[in-house]
């Protein structure tokens, strides 16, 4: 396979997880009945991917490497309802809801830290496969069908609010095309209506996400602003993030659009307010989360990481900012001329050995703040329901 379109999002030949569950074929009229477990990716008590090992091993820039964790809240007030991206090797326009390797890989590297602030939801979704956004952007018919992936979104959010929401509050967590199905559930079956008091907020980086220029609501989303605070609800996280320094070609599909008056939403999760900050990352050590031809990372000499998240704190910081007309996180590096651990983070699209400027970061949007992102859901958490009691 092409590895251009190989690496649509996070995707691809991941490196381990159980044997595929099997899941009913539905017809494409069907709605999936997620009463049944089969049909959650993640759920609250289960041996599932959302209760996989998160350890991360922090390297200082001296090299000293100790051990953290994220424990797992015992009683958590509130939820997370993930939407996972583009993953899924099945060779059809759109996929079934078998759960394989892929699925169970990427909720691990994406949204298992978040079980130390909320209960875990993630339903599986007959979402437009690798295969058929290949076949679009080389310029091959294809017949995948969006609405019906949209479909099942709207299916398994309608689900979780009569079975298992029972008033609490929820934050709402995607990736590239999760993401983008989250954008539009918020925009036709939350907003003005009565579940838009339970979203604490949205977490949706690695999609366009337009606003007017300069202001925090309007265009995607009619009445849900972008957050610019930890302790702020019912708003919206949303970025595409590129290397410091690399302005995103003409042709980037992440960052720019041609709508008059608008611009491409970012905030930065490390500083919502604004400005430079550092971030938290937390990059995935035990598994490759793309068949991208990239060289296995040294993350420090002498260091053996086993955990399967790395934390590089302070050496990588980010910014939002308007670079050649697109608006983006930029990503810098930090380096240390004289540190004993890695300056490299992986992160970038690779074809036939060389970057493909036009994705940026994509590959880690979530990864490279997600110790940033878990924070913050713990911080809006605790105001949502202060607020609520």
């Amino acid at each position: 396979m092409n590895q251009k379109w190989q690496l649509v999002a996070l995707a691809g030949a991941l490196a381990f997880g159980p044997a595929a569950i099997a899941a009913p074929v539905l017809s494409p009229d069907a709605t999936p009945d997620y009463t049944q477990e089969a049909n959650w990716l993640c759920r609250p008590g289960r041996a599932d991917a959302c209760a996989a090992d998160i350890a991360t091993t922090s390297i200082a820039a001296n090299g000293k490497a100790t051990l953290a964790a994220l424990p797992t809240a015992a009683k958590p007030a509130t939820d997370c309802f993930y939407v996972y991206p583009t993953v899924s090797m099945q060779p059809t326009p759109n996929s079934d809801l078998t759960i394989d390797t892929a699925e169970t890989n990427v909720a691990r590297v994406q949204f298992a830290a978040f079980r130390s602030v909320c209960r875990t939801f993630a339903p599986m979704y007959r979402q437009v496969t690798i295969k058929a956004l290949r076949d679009a952007l080389s310029g091959q018919p294809n017949n995948a069908d969006r609405v019906m992936a949209y479909r099942d979104i709207v299916a398994a959010w309608n689900d979780y609010l009569a079975r298992e929401n029972g008033g609490r509050g929820v934050i709402l967590i995607g990736h590239s095309q999760g993401s983008g199905l989250l954008k539009a559930l918020i925009h036709n079956e939350i907003e003005g209506k009565p579940a838009a008091a339970r979203v604490i907020a949205a977490y949706i980086p690695g999609n366009n996400v337009l606003v007017p220029v300069g202001k925090d609501v309007g265009g995607d989303l009619k009445s849900m602003p972008l957050c610019h605070a930890n302790t702020q609800t019912g708003c919206v996280v949303s970025y595409v993030s590129f290397r410091d320094g690399m302005a995103p070609p003409a042709d980037s599909r992440f960052g720019r659009t041609t709508v008059p008056g608008m611009e491409v939403a970012c905030t930065n999760p490390a500083r919502l307010a604004g400005g430079r900050a550092p971030l938290a990352a937390m990059l995935p050590t035990a598994i490759d989360i793309v068949d991208n031809a990239a060289p296995t990372l040294n993350w420090a000499k002498g260091v053996a990481v086993t955990t399967p998240f790395v934390a590089l704190p302070g050496l990588l910081t980010a910014e939002c900012a308007t670079v050649d007309g697109a608006h983006v996180l930029t990503i810098r590096t930090e380096a240390e001329p004289n540190g004993l651990r890695t300056d490299h983070i992986g992160g970038d699209v690779m074809n036939h050995g060389k970057v493909v400027a036009a994705w940026g970061l994509h590959l880690i949007d979530v990864n490279e703040a997600l110790g940033d992102l878990v924070k913050l859901a713990r911080d809006q958490s605790a105001a949502w329901t202060a607020a609520h009691r």
